[in-house]
């Protein structure tokens, strides 16, 4: 049995906790074949529509779709999208006892047209995130997660910014995990990546980390030996990774650069390289989901860093390939994995 299939032997043993923002994902496909009379833009003639989670719940649905036991944590409106979404997470077997109704909020809704396998148009219903004390979070939200967070195995922060992630459950959650030194990985948002504390590992993609480094003074920079705000060729990319992670003090920092793979920094180790493995891309949109979600599992799994990016960046390389925020089995992973041994 290779190493790989040792750690993804052991996903279904594993109890993985997601915190962060839900969205309700709808997809409506057809065909074009003319412009419309009243205006110039095309006709679609509508063949199928269907629903799936995204943000912080297509996440989940990654973990649950390899097998893992998951809990999702977050919000939804009193509205008949949160009632579809919490039934499309209980089909997926997504447990959502740590999913509250808030009713002043909507459940965030995006619908996506898609004709002749493009996207046409995105319909986005949200409201922005209100300010004040936040009575959902603070009496069911932080309880929930001080009763069980000690049955878990690892935890997801996936932050898209929405409101649900802040200072306050931050904090919360930093402190329960390192009561019961479960590992923490985030996908984050914040342009200070400190915000997020002394967690696992925390993984952007090339905007966000150059985000964070333009976030720190020029003074800093200079002391961390970051040399741009850029992550434009691989002198640059070593060497303000090694910065940043040295900078944050975190465990690790897992940086996606798209169609050049991606670049793992631990301390203490050579900055370590990952090229990417998708043979097309269709898709990019979900990739991120899928990096920490695998990523996270093979943590729980008792994987090193190292083989949990490797693992992942195979793992994002099929879901770039369809259409849409998919989440991937363990029979295409396993599939995937057998010519890296």
């Amino acid at each position: 049995m290779s190493k790989y299939n040792n750690i993804i032997r052991h996903f279904k043993a594993k109890k993985l906790l997601v915190i962060g923002d839900v969205v309700l994902d709808q997809y409506i496909k057809g065909r074009v074949t003319r412009i419309s009379p009243e205006a110039p833009v095309p006709v679609v003639l509508q063949e199928e529509s269907f629903y799936t989670p995204g943000g912080a719940a297509n996440v989940a649905n990654n973990l649950a779709s390899l097998g893992a036991d998951v809990t999702l944590v977050s919000k939804i409106g009193d509205d008949i999208e949160g009632g579809i979404l919490k039934r499309e997470l209980f089909t997926r077997k997504i447990h959502t006892q740590g999913i509250f109704v808030d009713s002043n909020i909507d459940t965030i809704f995006k619908t996506r047209i898609i004709a002749q396998h493009q996207q046409i148009v995105r319909l986005d219903r949200e409201k922005p995130p209100s300010t004040g004390l936040d009575l959902v979070k603070e009496g069911k939200i932080l309880p929930f997660l001080r009763r069980n967070i000690k049955n878990f195995h690892a935890i997801i922060i996936s932050d898209y910014g929405k409101g649900l992630i802040d200072s306050r459950l931050l904090a919360q959650v930093h402190e329960l995990a390192m009561k019961h030194k479960l590992p923490v990985v985030v996908d984050p948002k914040l342009d200070d990546l400190r915000e997020y504390g002394q967690v696992s590992c925390i993984t952007p993609n090339k905007k966000e980390a150059e985000t964070a480094l333009r976030a720190i003074s020029d003074e800093q920079r200079k002391a961390f030996g970051i040399r741009s705000t850029k992550l434009d060729n691989k002198e640059d990319i070593e060497a303000n990774g090694r910065g940043l992670l040295n900078y944050l003090g975190i465990e690790s920092l897992l940086i996606t650069l798209g169609e050049h793979g991606m670049y793992l920094f631990e301390h203490n180790k050579k900055p370590f390289p990952i090229s990417t493995v998708a043979r097309q891309v269709f898709d990019v949109s979900g990739a991120g989901d899928t990096v920490i979600s695998v990523f996270a599992l093979c943590l729980a799994a008792g994987s090193i860093k190292s083989d949990a990016a490797k693992i992942a960046n195979h793992a994002a390389g099929i879901v770039v390939g369809k259409m849409g925020a998919v989440a991937i089995g363990l029979e295409e992973l396993n599939q995937a994995l057998k010519g890296d041994q």
